[in-house]
C-alpha cells in the first residue's frame, strides 16, 4: 500500500533522529535500549511543522535535553521535503519545504482518490462486529440509530485499515417481550395485519407492546399470561409457533425497510431462536463440569466473585433461558462460522455488567478465544425532554423521525431559493436528514451520553452535517463553473502558489487525515473523522471567504488553489464515506 506523504515523513526523521541518539549513546558509553520517539505538531509554526521532544532521553545521557537536541541537531542535515533542522528547548523541528510538501500531499490525494487514507493497521485481521440487534417487538428508535451509524462507521473505518470485517446483526425474536406483543395482537388485533389499517409492519407490532402494558396495569393476571406464552413458545406450541412466525415477519421487514432508508447493512443475521438452546446446552455441559452449580429450585448460578461480583443466573428453574444463556450460544456459533480475532460488541453502556459476565463465563468454559471479545459500550442518547421509554410508548421513533428531518430539510431548501440548484429536492433532503442525523449521533466519543437536538442538526451552520455538506457542494459547483484551462495534472500544479500561511494549513490538515482514520480505527472512535471534517470543512470555509480561487486573476494561483480545493473535496468524500453521510453534489 502506498505510504502517505506525512506518515512517510515522520517515519523516515524518526529512524534518522534514533540512529543519531544510538551513535551518541554508544560514543559516551551509555546504554540506550528503547529508543521512543513521538513526532509532534508545534504549537506554532515559529517552531517548524514537526517536533521530536527528547525529554525523555534526559535521564539516560545526564543531560539536558536542549543539550541533546543541539547534539543531535549537529548530525543531521535537510533532506527531501525538510528543508531546515533547529534543536529548540528540547525539541528537535523540522521546517518543511512548503512547495515540495504540497505536491506530495495532493499527488497522494488525486493518484489515490477514494483510498486516500486507507491504511494498514489492521491488515488481514479479521474483525467481527455485531450492532443493532432490535427485539422484534417494536420499530427501532432514537437510540437504535446511535447503535446502527456507530456499528457501521466504526466497521467501515476498520475495513478502510485492512480489516476483513464481518458486519454481524443478532435479532432478539424470542422471550418474555416479544410473547408480551404476541398476547396483546392475540387480544386486542381482531385479526388484523399491517397492510388493512395503513400502517408500517414493525410500527404495527410495536403499537401491541405499548397495549401490553396498558392492559397490565388493569389486569394483575397479563404478566403471568405472557410467561405460561413463553412456555408454550419453547415447547413447540404450533398455534404461539405460528402467531410467532407471522408478527415476526411483520417486524423484521418494517426495520430491514428502516435499514435500507439509512445505509445500514449487514453480512450475516443471526436469530435468537437459533442458538439459545446451544447456549442452553453449553450451560447444562458447565453445569455437569462443575462450572457452574444448580440451587434447590432447580435454577443454575455462576459464581463470580473471582471478578469481584456476587452470582448470575444462567438458567431459570424452568428451565427456560435468557439473554446471557442466548448470548453464549451466539458466541460460540458465531465463532464456529468465521473464526475471527476479534469481535467488537457494540451494545449500550447500561449492558456493561452484561458483557463482564458474558466473557467471563466463555473464558470459564473454556474458550480461548474470549480474550479477544470486546464491548464497544456507548452512552445513551436522550432528548431535552428527557429519557425515553419503550413500554410507555415515549420513544422517539427512527421513521418518524427521520421524516421530520427530511421534511425540515425540504422547508430550508424551498425558503432558500434553492429548488431548482438541487434538482430533486426529496432525494436532497433525505441526504441532509441523514447527513444531519449521523454527523450528531456520531460527534461526540461513543462512551459519552448526549442529548439530541433535531432542529440543532439540520443547521447550515457550526459543527453539523449540513454544514459540510454544503462545504462539499460549494466547491463541486466550483469546479462545474472552473475554466478548463484551470484544471492540469497534479504533476503540473504550481504548488509554489501554496506557500502562504492559509493554503499551508489546508495542506497540513490534508496530510494529517490517514493518521486520523488510523486513530479512529485504533480506539473504535468515529468522533475523531468527524471531528477532523469539521476542522478541514471550518478551515476550508474561512480560506474561500478570504482568498478568490477560480476567479483570481493570476492564472497559476486560481490553478493551484483549485487543485487545493479538488484535494479537499475529495478528502471530504472520504471521510463522509466513513460516517455514512451521504455526499451532495448539488445543495
Amino acid at each position: 500500500m502506498r505510504e502517505w506523504a506525512l506518515t512517510k515523513l515522520k517515519r523516515e526523521w524518526t529512524e534518522r533522529i534514533r540512529t543519531v541518539l544510538l551513535d551518541l549513546a554508544r560514543e559516551k558509553g551509555l546504554l540506550l535500549d528503547e529508543v521512543g520517539l513521538v513526532a509532534q505538531r508545534p504549537p506554532s509554526s515559529q517552531f517548524g511543522d514537526v517536533a521530536f521532544p527528547l525529554f525523555g532521553f534526559a535521564k539516560v545521557f545526564r543531560t539536558a535535553p536542549q543539550k541533546i537536541a543541539e547534539e543531535v541537531v549537529a548530525r543531521l542535515l535537510p533532506e527531501g521535503a525538510v528543508r531546515k533542522i533547529e534543536g529548540a528547548g528540547g525539541y528537535v523541528n523540522l521546517f518543511l519545504d512548503r512547495e515540495a510538501f504540497a505536491l506530495s500531499v495532493l499527488s497522494d490525494i488525486a493518484h489515490a482518490g477514494p483510498g486516500y487514507g486507507a491504511g494498514t493497521l489492521h491488515q488481514d485481521k479479521r474483525i467481527m462486529v455485531e450492532f443493532s440487534c432490535p427485539n422484534t417487538n417494536k420499530p427501532l428508535h432514537l437510540g437504535h440509530m446511535r447503535n446502527n451509524i456507530l456499528g457501521e462507521s466504526v466497521s467501515r473505518i476498520l475495513a478502510s485499515q485492512g480489516a476483513d470485517v464481518l458486519k454481524v446483526n443478532l435479532i432478539n425474536d424470542r422471550g418474555i417481550h416479544i410473547c408480551k406483543s404476541m398476547l396483546a395482537y392475540k387480544k386486542f388485533g381482531e385479526g388484523k395485519t399491517p397492510e388493512e389499517v395503513g400502517k408500517k409492519p414493525d410500527h404495527f407490532v410495536g403499537d401491541f407492546y405499548v397495549k401490553f402494558n396498558e392492559w397490565a396495569k388493569e389486569d394483575s393476571t397479563a404478566e403471568e399470561q405472557a410467561r405460561r406464552m413463553l412456555r408454550a413458545w419453547e415447547d413447540g406450541d404450533a398455534e404461539v409457533r405460528a402467531l410467532w412466525e407471522k408478527m415476526n415477519r411483520w417486524a423484521i421487514e418494517g426495520i430491514e425497510q428502516t435499514y435500507r432508508r439509512t445505509g445500514i447493512s449487514f453480512d450475516k443475521i443471526y436469530y435468537e431462536s437459533d442458538t439459545y438452546l446451544l447456549g442452553r446446552d453449553l450451560v447444562l455441559k458447565g453445569l455437569e463440569d462443575g462450572v457452574f452449580y444448580q440451587e434447590e429450585d432447580g435454577s443454575v448460578w455462576v459464581d463470580l466473585s473471582e471478578i469481584g461480583l456476587d452470582k448470575k443466573v444462567l438458567l431459570r428453574s424452568d428451565g427456560t433461558s435468557l439473554y446471557l444463556t442466548q448470548d453464549l450460544g451466539t458466541a460460540v456459533a458465531r465463532y464456529q462460522d468465521w473464526a475471527f480475532d476479534l469481535l467488537i460488541y457494540v451494545v449500550a453502556s447500561e449492558q456493561n455488567y452484561h458483557f463482564r459476565v458474558l466473557f467471563y463465563v466463555l473464558e470459564k468454559l473454556g474458550f480461548s478465544w474470549a480474550k479477544n471479545l470486546y464491548h464497544l459500550s456507548y452512552g445513551m442518547v436522550n432528548l431535552p425532554e428527557g429519557k425515553m421509554k419503550s413500554r410507555e410508548g415515549t420513544v422517539v421513533d427512527a421513521d418518524d423521525l427521520l421524516d421530520r428531518l427530511v421534511e425540515m430539510a425540504r422547508e430550508e431548501i424551498r425558503e432558500k431559493g434553492r429548488v431548482d440548484e438541487v434538482e430533486d429536492i426529496d432525494r436532497t433532503a433525505e441526504a441532509i436528514a441523514l447527513g444531519a442525523l449521523h454527523y450528531f449521533l456520531l460527534q461526540v466519543s461513543p462512551n459519552k451520553d448526549m442529548i439530541f437536538n433535531p432542529k440543532e442538526s439540520l443547521s447550515l451552520t457550526g459543527n453539523t452535517g449540513p454544514y459540510l455538506q454544503y462545504m462539499g457542494a460549494r466547491i463541486c459547483s466550483m469546479e462545474r463553473k472552473a475554466d478548463p484551462s484551470l484544471v492540469v495534472p497534479v504533476e503540473e500544479v504550481p504548488t509554489a502558489e501554496l506557500v502562504d500561511d492559509a493554503s499551508w494549513e489546508l495542506i497540513v490538515l490534508l496530510s494529517q487525515f490517514p493518521e486520523v482514520v488510523e486513530s479512529a480505527a485504533r480506539e473504535y472512535n468515529p468522533s475523531l473523522v468527524i471531528g477532523f471534517l469539521y476542522e478541514l470543512g471550518k478551515t476550508f470555509s474561512s480560506f474561500y471567504h478570504d482568498n478568490p480561487i477560480i476567479t483570481h486573476p493570476n492564472k497559476d494561483t486560481a490553478r493551484a488553489r483549485l487543485a487545493l480545493a479538488r484535494g479537499i473535496r475529495q478528502v471530504l468524500e472520504n471521510g463522509f464515506r466513513l460516517v455514512n453521510i451521504p455526499f451532495l453534489e448539488r445543495m
